[in-house]
């Protein structure tokens, strides 16, 4: 094994570092008992085409990889890294069925664009963020945007993919711009985050039966946002760019960040009440995560390359009054966006943007063990369930970079 560099010669290094050899040892000091990055292929093909998010299988055997702009998802075995299928988002007239009694929207959304494009069932979806429901056999992943919306402001969709034949059963309407899908712990609620207009769509998943899935209603945050006649770039004519989204570990909160602000809404998940909002504390919070035993919060905040951690009671006794908590937080990279913790609550990993790369955090100590890098510019994040690999997507930035899926094996380093 080579000699684990310092953490400081990462920092900054982007395209240069993509000829790490495999198997070459990228992360964590030596003599400790802490996790060993190893970088063992970086994933390239015509299919990885701008990769926004990765997930694994709950039982670890297989991963997903969502590549937004070749409107496919992909799916590889874990242990040979062989790519296994590739499901399309494109959705013709013999593809009817997938959309209930012909639903295009909900909550009486309307069309801006596609207009004059008959059937708006017929669409490439864009796929975005995803989540696993039903103790891992539906895969949800949703569209950014139906292609020929390009202004973002038409209902968007959502696909259901059953895990044990990779295929899709089903095609539900959201509002626009739909990113961020979390599950609540319970198995009762799926929320739909909007980026487009500052809403959140809940979802009944309390059935078996992906037919039986419904919304219940449509959650504001603030006010609605008009996209009647929108235009710009929407990653940033956004509202309050509604993205970070969790359920708690009950079920009966569900917590919604704004990347635009430095606020945490709370609703009360079976009501749609808002109980209030906590201020962070750091702005620009792009993605929330819950420890396993649901007693923290770990937040990525964008810009200033920061992730906290937050106790989840001091969060809902804090939110009626309107009130700020604290927190542990700490620097881990420009671009801080996707975190992930592993399963036993030990290790926080973070996907850095505009530093390329891949910080892992002792949660203990509260104190960064390491930092690998990977192809600009990284977005998405995916931690095997056994702590075994860790992916990280690479989507690129105006035609530069990207296009990459980074594998790394996590190996104990016993002194």
């Amino acid at each position: 094994m080579s000699r684990p560099l310092p953490l400081c010669l990462f920092l900054g290094l982007t395209l240069g570092l993509l000829t790490l050899l495999p198997n070459q040892a990228v992360c964590a000091p030596q003599n400790s008992a802490n996790p060993v990055l190893k970088l063992i292929k970086n994933l390239r093909s015509p299919h990885i085409f701008s990769p926004k998010s990765a997930i694994f299988s709950s039982d670890g055997s297989k991963f997903y990889i969502n590549a937004l702009e070749g409107k496919e998802t992909l799916v590889y075995d874990t242990d040979t890294l062989e790519l296994k299928k590739v499901i399309p988002h494109t959705f013709r007239q013999e593809d009817a069925p997938l959309f209930l009694n012909g639903e295009n929207t909900l909550f009486d959304y309307t069309y801006h664009n596609c207009r004059g494009t008959g059937d708006r069932n017929c669409f490439s979806g864009k796929p975005v963020e995803c989540t696993l429901t039903h103790n891992g056999r539906y895969l949800w992943v949703s569209y950014y945007r139906r292609e020929c919306d390009h202004n973002a402001s038409s209902p968007s969709a959502l696909a259901i993919i059953d895990t044990t034949t990779d295929t899709i059963v089903r095609v539900m309407p959201t509002a626009p711009l739909p990113k961020m899908v979390a599950a609540s712990p319970d198995g009762k609620r799926l929320a739909v985050t909007n980026w487009g207009d500052n809403t959140v769509g809940l979802i009944d998943i309390s059935s078996d039966q992906p037919k039986d899935f419904h919304y219940e209603r449509l959650l504001v945050v603030g006010q609605k946002l008009n996209v009647a006649g929108i235009s710009g770039n929407r990653d940033n004519v956004c509202g309050l760019c509604l993205r970070g989204t969790v359920f708690t570990a009950d079920g009966q909160y569900l917590l919604v960040a704004g990347m635009k602000t430095s606020h945490l809404n709370v609703f009360a998940a079976q009501s749609g009440q808002k109980i209030g909002t906590v201020r962070l504390p750091v702005a620009n919070p792009r993605h929330l995560v819950r420890s396993p035993d649901g007693r923290k919060l770990y937040v990525s905040f964008n810009i200033p390359g920061k992730v906290a951690e937050i106790d989840m009671a001091e969060i809902l006794s804090r939110a009626p009054g309107n009130g700020s908590v604290s927190g542990r937080v700490l620097t881990v990279g420009s671009g801080a966006r996707t975190v992930a913790v592993s399963a036993n609550g030990k290790h926080l990993y973070a996907a850095c943007n505009k530093s390329s790369s891949l910080t892992c955090i002792d949660i203990a100590s509260w104190r960064i063990l390491g930092t690998a890098p990977v192809a600009p510019y990284a977005v998405g994040l995916a931690i095997h369930p056994e702590e075994k690999l860790a992916l990280v997507t690479s989507q690129g930035r105006n035609g530069q970079g990207g296009n990459n899926v980074a594998v790394f094996a996590i190996e104990q380093n016993r002194p």
